[in-house]
């Protein structure tokens, strides 16, 4: 990042990780006035041996002083539970499978955080996400980050266009080896830190075990499409569609996978062989629709990701409503899962999406 000859005034969202912390560092390096915040979002039992806050805060505050700038500790916990957890636990009860990145994104960092940030006077937020940002005739666009194993455009998907306007990413242009080799040259205690994988701001943790603190299990049958029971299932919630490990059926054959939840009878619907048809979807249904640029996509002709690192699939899109789409896929799409993001792209820019309600497939029947 080049020095500039109009200084701006930044917040730099620092988590404690190497992303963050080159961020901070290329800005400051390029003539800005930064300003960092760490933000404290989960405090249910942070003091346990998965929750890396205070670890992540020192690395935070370690940087920010190496770099030369002011940082804040700013605590967002109850919004968080609001806004984020009070859904996560919502789609799991109701079976399906929900992305607590795309939620803690539109609702924490680019409302809780952009809010406080311009009340301190900020011009932008900046992010260490792997995406980029054009002005085109006045309008913001979200494009994907050049490094395509990194590219998070997929969880900013929900964004506004006024909160894109007020957002910079400066990692976009660059690769994740090359973020790691400026930390190291700027002797950033975070250079050789390893990526985190967890929930959003809750961290690694035994993920079954987190989530029976909060809602009640309920084991049942393992069953296939035909009825036959084949194992025992030790709660709907933990399971998502493609689902391989952990499912302990054994016996001869292919890999068994998960194909669908019968909430009514309390049923796994599981299928033998990573091709078998109901593992695979033409058409998906998505609403809680959101988009990147003022005016929403027309029908047409688009690509799209139902998860994250998946290559793009040419789909054809169509309004059943005003807040419901139909996408048909040119070919049909392994393990789509209610409850995870469908994100539009024209090209490199990144339109929106949605929730997914429901495929083809009947993957999640209800009570």
């Amino acid at each position: 990042m080049h020095a500039t000859s109009s200084p701006k005034n930044i917040v730099v969202g620092l988590s404690g990780g190497v992303d963050s912390s080159v961020t901070a560092y290329l800005l400051k390096e390029a003539g800005h006035h930064v300003h960092g915040v760490f933000m404290q979002n989960w405090e249910d039992d942070n003091n346990d041996e998965y929750c890396s806050i205070k670890e992540d805060s020192l690395d935070a505050m370690a940087v920010a002083d190496i770099i030369g700038i002011d940082i804040d500790i700013v605590n967002f916990a109850a919004q968080y539970k609001d806004k984020v957890f009070a859904y996560f636990l919502q789609e799991y009860q109701a079976g399906r499978t929900p992305n607590p990145d795309v939620l803690c994104n539109a609702e924490i960092k680019f409302k809780c955080f952009l809010d406080y940030a311009i009340a301190q006077g900020a011009d932008v937020i900046a992010t260490g996400h792997y995406a980029r940002k054009e002005v085109r005739g006045g309008i913001h666009y979200l494009l994907k980050g050049l490094d395509q194993n990194k590219d998070q455009s997929y969880f900013l998907y929900r964004l506004q266009p006024h909160q894109l306007e007020r957002a910079i990413f400066p990692l976009g242009d660059l690769e994740k080896p090359e973020v790691r080799r400026l930390a190291a040259e700027a002797r950033l205690p975070t250079a050789a830190k390893k990526d985190s994988t967890g929930i959003c701001f809750i961290g690694e943790r035994p993920f079954r075990e987190f989530l029976q603190k909060y809602l009640p299990t309920n084991n049942g049958n393992m069953v296939t499409p035909e009825g036959k029971i084949v194992g025992e299932h030790v709660g709907l919630m933990f399971y998502t569609i493609g689902q391989r490990k952990g499912l302990g059926i054994g016996g001869a054959g292919e890999p068994w996978f998960v194909a669908g939840k019968n909430l009514a009878a309390n049923e796994l619907i599981v299928v033998q062989g990573h091709n078998h048809p109901l593992l695979f979807t033409d058409t998906l249904v998505m609403n809680d629709l959101s988009f990147t640029l003022p005016e929403r996509p027309a029908e047409g002709r688009y690509s799209c990701k139902t998860r994250y690192r998946m290559a793009d699939a040419p789909c054809s899109l169509k309004y059943l409503d005003n807040d419901t789409i139909e996408l048909t896929f040119d070919e049909p799409q392994w393990a789509v899962t209610p409850g995870q993001s469908a994100v539009l792209y024209n090209g490199e820019i990144c339109l929106g999406g949605g929730v997914i309600m429901r495929t083809d497939k009947p993957l999640i029947i209800s009570k």
